[in-house]
């Protein structure tokens, strides 16, 4: 799963925390797809954690596709609200489909990958609120997944190896002993 985060002012009369957009990868294309989630107004570790739980919890929908399309927004107390879309493979019609991820399981996934991963979500949004960026810049910065860390199964397990695929990128890969 790449990822890429964005760091945006935040809109006027909104008090939306990010939104999260999932693109499929083009046809005949060997690029995987990527969420983009955009942070909006002051970025901090737990806004990020936040934001990336929406995106993991919005891979385990039951109609999760690998060509779904998915329009996500974050809202304090309110949850991740949006949409999903794909292509019905036997008639090429549109499928929509709502999407409602509860403000509690979001921070119960937020505070997973928090205790899990800190380190590396604090230096990412050290990253995006450098004050050296230039004029004008989009402050993004891309990284990956394992795809094994949103592959439906058992929740438990999804978080598990979501959380190894973080460790493995950030270096901190450890040997569990018996």
């Amino acid at each position: 799963m790449d990822v890429l985060v964005m760091l945006e002012d935040r809109p006027e009369h909104s008090t939306v925390l990010a939104h999260v957009n999932s693109v499929p990868s083009p046809l005949n294309s060997e690029r995987p797809s990527r969420d983009v989630v955009t942070l909006f107004g002051d970025a901090t570790p737990e806004s990020l954690a936040l934001a990336l739980a929406a995106a993991v919890e919005a891979h385990r929908e039951p109609s999760e596709r690998l060509d779904t399309i998915r329009h996500v927004a974050l809202w304090p107390e309110r949850g991740a609200v949006g949409d999903a879309a794909w292509r019905d493979e036997s008639t090429g019609h549109l499928v929509t489909s709502d999407l409602a991820i509860p403000f509690a399981v979001l921070q119960d996934t937020a505070e997973l990958l928090l205790a899990e991963c800190g380190a590396a979500i604090r230096r990412l949004v050290a990253g995006l609120v450098m004050p050296d960026w230039p004029e004008g810049t989009h402050r993004a910065i891309s990284f990956s997944l394992a795809p094994h860390a949103i592959i439906p199964a058992g929740a438990g397990a999804r978080l598990d190896a979501l959380l190894d695929s973080y460790r493995h990128a950030d270096g901190l890969d450890h040997d569990q002993g018996d």
